[in-house]
């Protein structure tokens, strides 16, 4: 588990939130985590201390003057043993106070106090967070390096709509896994294609592969957790862009291929992940084919553009990941593949095994042979995928 035996300071400000924070203490216990909590006087109005030390199953820090800490430095002693120290909720105010270098209360002290890094999931009204003040004071604390996870659109308790609202538990704990993951890729620039796509017969009739986009998405996460600037080329899928992940979105093969030779031309790596139609209809009809109309109907089909082997084909390509989903002869037909494409490395998987689940098997080919990567879920398949790819790179470095 990632974040196993890591000690976190969870911290609680005032606001509605604060009922998410119960949920948030528990599922980072659940994950092996150590988690103190320290409350302000305010999100005691929201939630008790007693709730958040059952859950957590340590005392819970409210006074800034406790004297059952010795020498009376709470914001001292209560941080220096911590990994991360994560403020959620975060209200306008206390964010101010952080930007600010103000401390008035044992919460506001201690994150000034602190030798560890910060993680901040605002919560407030949209347009408290759209006020030019808080714009202000999230560009600073971003400058500050510290890290702002959220927040999220959506209703919020005051009956009104917009961004604002804190991020659900398993998001924030996505958030705290992607902190402790070795910046590997850091500066560079990482190109992925993820999901179908979807050929055109008539207006509500088309060709198509089977994928969920899952494990493209996770590779975007991944190359996103591991310092890299990431650009994911989606065909149609239900899945929402990783934080911090720059989306195109497009339907066509044709439509993928114009925008990763868009956006090629400045990536170091390039990954291959989505399921690319091979085919297209040559003369799609501009109106729905009525049932019935004809007794048989001939498709007449032409072939889409390669292009994983268009970029590797460039004069100074990127360094090229394939992916291969195979029915059977795994390895022969990965390695042909490999070859074939003229591309350093390539990630295979069984696709009767892998299509719509969350959990992966697969084996890298690259020049040095196989690697078995072992069966897990898909986050974790992508994270050791870029752990490849950054291990490959620096040994391409030092040539």
């Amino acid at each position: 588990m990632t974040l196993k035996g890591k000690r976190i300071l969870l911290g609680l400000t005032g606001g509605i939130a604060a009922f998410k924070a119960a949920e948030l203490v528990r599922s980072l216990a659940k994950a092996g985590c150590d988690v103190r909590v320290v409350m302000s006087e305010a999100a005691c109005r929201f939630i008790t201390p007693v709730t958040m030390q059952a859950l957590s199953g340590q005392r819970v820090w409210t006074d800034l003057w406790d004297p059952g800490v010795p020498d009376n430095m709470a914001h001292i002693e209560l941080s220096r043993d911590r990994d991360l120290i994560v403020v959620a909720p975060a209200s306008a105010d206390f964010m101010a106070k952080v930007a600010r270098g103000l401390a008035d209360d044992l919460l506001s002290t201690l994150v000034l106090a602190r030798r560890c890094a910060l993680l901040l999931a605002p919560a407030m009204n949209v347009e408290m967070w759209n006020n030019p003040a808080t714009r202000r004071n999230v560009k600073r604390l971003r400058g500050d390096g510290v890290a702002i996870a959220g927040p999220a659109a959506g209703d919020q308790a005051c009956g009104e709509t917009g961004m604002g609202r804190m991020l659900e538990a398993r998001e924030i704990v996505a958030e705290v896994e992607a902190f402790f993951q070795p910046r590997l890729l850091a500066g560079r620039h990482v190109l992925i294609t993820a999901g179908p796509t979807v050929e055109p017969i008539d207006p509500v009739r088309a060709i198509t592969n089977a994928s969920s986009g899952k494990m493209g998405y996770a590779v975007a996460r991944a190359a996103n957790e591991a310092g890299a600037s990431v650009t994911l080329v989606s065909g149609p899928t239900a899945l929402e862009a990783p934080a911090g992940v720059r989306r195109i979105s497009v339907r066509t093969a044709r439509e993928m291929f114009d925008a990763v030779v868009k956006s090629v031309n400045d990536a170091d790596v390039f990954v291959s992940v989505a399921a690319v139609a091979d085919y297209r209809v040559v003369n799609p009809s501009a109106q729905k084919i009525k049932r019935g109309a004809r007794k048989a109907m001939t498709l007449e089909l032409t072939e889409n553009p390669d292009i994983l082997a268009h970029v590797a084909g460039l004069k100074k390509p990127p360094f090229c990941v394939g992916f291969a989903a195979e029915s059977e002869k795994l390895a022969a037909h990965a390695r042909q593949k490999r070859r074939r494409k003229g591309i350093p490395l390539l990630a295979a998987n069984l696709a009767q095994e892998a299509l719509g689940a969350d959990d992966n098997a697969l084996t890298l080919f690259d020049d040095a042979g196989e690697h078995s990567l072992g069966r897990s879920s898909k986050l974790e398949q992508a994270r050791k995928l870029v752990a490849h790819i950054a291990a490959m790179l620096a040994k391409k470095k030092k040539r």
